[in-house]
């Protein structure tokens, strides 16, 4: 089989298994009353979301681990080292997200895991798959350089570099999931861009992997877009953000993810100037942050901001591919 018929057929098993799983894990949600609960300083057209059942990221993730593994074997006879620590990562992540939604949704507490909490595990796993690299990858500790076409070996500052890459966009891609469809639609697409950037290195697990995300990710939307019958909640965003990160990580691609990714980052961004606007003048830059808030209490409607937001990302996966 090809790279190519391989990603494509990836997506595709990844897509039918989230669809299919869909029915039986919203099931379970509503026997759970897993409902999502809105911020009252929230936008307030999103009321009426209470009560839709959350934590369905659980639905990409299977997946993406029963494709990866699938198609894994198929390819090399076993599940490699590599593809390993991809579902390894992606379930730890799903993991910490999902503590915090059954603790807060489930047993209804309003404190789940403390953001310090999930700080610490997300340092540990990013540690664990930098040193990995360090220490078992081809190129080390070096670092692709976009438009040079040169690697740029980064030495010991390499680990910090990669955890800062990893919980950055863990926590990117969760400020991102405001919206029917923005997490989802987003992170598609950027998978998407990473197994096509994976089929151009000729690293099959890679491509298995992204393929099997963008996949998941456009399965999900079936049920996730506007009005959304469920939202992935931090199981999902949390581990979507490990697998986009950790994808690039293995084929050293971290600085061109910044910018295929870039919506995520502008979303991080926002949050943080609008902190400090605050803290230092008392102003506020933004209307309400994550910025998609922004857009619709300036009069968008979601589904436009969803439109735009998406397109956006199409366009930066366009540049990303021409710079490298």
């Amino acid at each position: 089989m090809s790279y190519t018929m391989l990603l494509l057929v990836s997506l595709a098993v990844s897509f039918a298994v989230t669809a299919a799983a869909g029915p039986i894990v919203l099931r379970w949600l509503r026997r759970l009353h897993a409902g999502q609960s809105i911020r009252e300083e929230g936008p307030e057209s999103h009321q009426k979301k209470a009560g839709t059942p959350t934590m369905g990221g659980i639905m990409i993730i299977a997946g993406v681990i029963i494709t990866s593994i699938i198609f894994g074997i198929v390819v090399d006879g076993r599940v490699t080292a590599d593809m390993a620590i991809l579902i390894i990562s992606l379930l730890l992540c799903a993991l910490i997200g999902f503590c915090d939604d059954f603790i807060k949704v489930v047993k209804h507490r309003n404190l789940g895991l403390t953001a310090l909490q999930k700080l610490i595990f997300q340092i540990v796993i990013a540690a664990v798959i930098a040193i990995y690299q360090a220490k078992l990858s081809e190129y080390g500790t070096s670092i692709y350089i976009p438009i040079a076409h040169t690697y740029f070996d980064l030495g010991w500052l390499y680990v910090p570099f990669v955890v800062f890459v990893l919980v950055a966009m863990v926590n990117a891609v969760n400020l991102t999931d405001g919206l029917d469809g923005l997490a989802s639609g987003c992170t598609a697409l950027v998978a998407l861009f990473l197994a096509f950037m994976a089929l151009s290195f000729g690293t099959a697990d890679t491509v298995i992997y992204a393929a099997a995300v963008c996949g998941g990710c456009l399965g999900f939307l079936i049920y996730n877009h506007h009005p959304a019958k469920v939202f992935m909640g931090d199981t999902g965003s949390l581990a979507l953000g490990g697998a986009l990160a950790v994808a690039a990580v293995l084929m050293h691609i971290e600085l061109i993810l910044v910018i295929a990714g870039g919506i995520f980052v502008i979303e991080v961004l926002s949050v943080i100037i609008q902190v400090i606007s605050f803290k230092t003048r008392g102003k506020r830059v933004f209307r309400m942050t994550p910025i998609h808030h922004h857009f619709e209490l300036g009069g968008w409607k979601e589904t436009k901001v969803v439109a735009v937001f998406w397109t956006c990302t199409a366009v930066l996966c366009l540049v990303s591919w021409l710079m490298m």
